[in-house]
């Protein structure tokens, strides 16, 4: 599990540190414009992140599965080596997916205005902005989001539903409570991440609005990966342990200063 998070945190860094700046930028300062380079470099970057922590949370989900309905044999299948392909999945296919996506939108001739009216360089404004009918990119977007984000959560949801299944068949509440409470964490950040980022990339063209897509997409980009440490650390009995014992540590040594 932890292994996983380790991952997760490490894609949200990144996450954060590739878009945060230029949102708090464009906010900020007069000059909002931005190069030809930077933006291709920005969207090919928040695709690979996105996508690698759509799949990582299925994977998280796979490991919460085999904890819970098969704990005996739970260090055998959860074994380093197939940890570290697991979490190779998620990049690997994240990479291909953007190699694929940003070439096509950038091969779009944009002949209507060179303004992209968004707080970041996300596919969808720049469908808007093409002079030509980008249907073989709407195609490329349905097919990548259909494939990464539905089969993803179609993962996820089977875990829980083994998951649960698993759990109602324990006898004391108080054991159903335990065993529920470690892939709470893991639930709250899959329904908040899932739910914002199928709302930017399987609605129809026609169906989308600037003012709703510039708050999702900080939901997506900014406000979850902030998130995330804070569900984990507050419904983790460990973290919570850690947290609390290092404060008292701060705590003794103020004192003796």
């Amino acid at each position: 599990m932890y292994f996983f998070l380790s991952n997760l945190s490490f894609i949200d860094i990144c996450f954060s540190s590739s878009i945060v700046p230029v949102i708090l930028l464009n906010t900020l300062s007069q000059d909002k414009s931005i190069s030809v380079g930077g933006c291709v470099f920005q969207m090919f970057f928040s695709l690979v992140l996105g996508a690698a922590e759509c799949i990582l949370l299925a994977v998280m989900a796979y490991d919460r599965f085999v904890a819970i309905c098969r704990p005996l044999h739970y260090s055998s299948i959860m074994n380093m080596r197939f940890c570290i392909i697991l979490a190779l999945i998620p990049w690997t296919v994240s990479v291909i997916d953007a190699c694929i996506q940003v070439p096509l939108i950038w091969r779009l001739p944009f002949c209507k205005t060179h303004h992209v009216n968004h707080l970041i360089c996300e596919m969808p404004p720049f469908l808007r902005l093409s002079c030509i009918d980008p249907w073989l990119n709407e195609i490329a977007i349905y097919v990548a989001a259909g494939i990464i984000v539905l089969c993803s959560f179609f993962l996820t949801l089977v875990s829980y539903i083994f998951i649960i299944s698993a759990i109602l068949k324990i006898q004391s509440s108080r054991g159903r409570r335990a065993v529920f409470s470690t892939c709470t964490s893991h639930l709250s950040v899959v329904i908040l991440y899932y739910g914002t980022i199928m709302s930017i990339y399987l609605q129809p063209r026609s169906s989308h609005s600037q003012e709703v897509d510039n708050v999702v997409s900080v939901l997506y980009t900014v406000v979850t990966p902030m998130l995330n440490p804070i569900i984990y650390s507050i419904r983790n009995k460990e973290v919570k342990n850690c947290i609390i014992k290092n404060f008292k540590i701060l705590e003794k040594t103020d004192k003796c200063h």
